[in-house]
């Protein structure tokens, strides 16, 4: 047989090697962070929630959800173990680089006209547009033209 035959198929298994061996070190390196945690620690589950951790068993791990608010998970349900840092900016909003001592930018440019009086626009409806004296007469729903005219009539020539 010609090796221009077996071709195809000498590629397609090269593939599939190279894309279990890739997915095989993934999974070894999330089993060995799930192995490294210490209590103290704050992850994410899969599930998208964030907790500390209190203690890690053989095979499960007892997160800190909420100040004493405790639940037992899995190991394999830990998504990610979190540095103090991104936890913290991530849980209590706490942002280190927003505590700088710099210039801050006003939320509108109304401070940085020098304008100490800005005058204020009424949207508002005015009433006296549409005010209608008390003496004047009530106005009929029906115009004038159409005076007479039933429903479904029409100004047919």
């Amino acid at each position: 047989m010609d090796l221009l035959t077996f071709l195809p198929f000498i590629v397609l298994i090269g593939a599939m090697f190279l894309m279990t061996r890739s997915a095989k070190k993934k999974q070894a390196a999330a089993a060995q962070m799930r192995n490294d945690m210490q209590p103290g620690t704050g992850v994410r589950t899969i599930g998208g929630m964030y907790a500390t951790v209190k203690e890690v068993h053989d095979d499960t791990v007892l997160l800190e959800v909420a100040p004493g608010v405790h639940a037992f998970y899995a190991k394999n349900a830990i998504g990610a173990v979190l540095d103090d840092a991104e936890y913290n900016r991530i849980v209590h909003g706490d942002d280190p680089e927003l505590d700088t001592e710099g210039p801050v930018v006003p939320d509108d440019a109304s401070s940085l006209t020098g304008d100490a009086e800005v005058a204020k626009i009424d949207l508002g409806k005015d009433d006296a547009d549409d005010a209608v004296p008390e003496d004047a007469p009530a106005k009929d729903v029906k115009d004038a033209k159409d005076e007479g005219k039933t429903d479904g009539e029409a100004d047919t020539k």
